[in-house]
């Protein structure tokens, strides 16, 4: 209940655009987003994605959440780029290129960690966070 309080004025802010009343201003905020809105959804997974890292134990969990916080970067950087792009600034693909390049780095992250995971699984047979202690004397 604590948490459905503290979201609901977000997810309102969402839907705030048009002087419509019910559904008319539901539907006509959501097929007409502006800045805000990327940025608002953005920081919700970015939230997540940083409760994820700091809350759980699961080595596969975290690095879940790595992602959801680099896919909340990715969709700022393209976010920021649409808009930039609709006031006619030429250095508008910017975004969308660092977009490609946290894609790229997110895949190597992917490929290296995975790699890390199972080769702790294999030495230590657990994939929790707690149990992992191969650097310790």
């Amino acid at each position: 209940m604590i948490m459905f309080n503290l979201i609901s004025p977000t997810l309102a802010f969402l839907f705030q655009d048009a002087p419509r009343s019910g559904f008319e201003q539901i539907k006509y905020s959501a097929a007409n987003p502006d800045l805000a809105k990327f940025l608002v959804i953005g920081a919700l997974l970015f939230i997540i994605g940083v409760a994820g890292v700091l809350t759980r134990r699961n080595i596969i969990v975290i690095f879940m959440s790595i992602e959801l916080i680099l896919n909340a970067a990715n969709l700022n950087f393209i976010a920021f780029s649409r808009y930039l792009s609709l006031t006619g600034d030429p250095d508008a693909i910017a975004g969308q290129i660092f977009t490609v390049f946290v894609i790229v780095v997110a895949a190597a992250e992917a490929a290296i960690g995975l790699g890390i995971v199972i080769a702790l699984y294999r030495n230590k047979e657990t994939i929790w966070i707690d149990e992992i202690d191969l650097l310790k004397w």
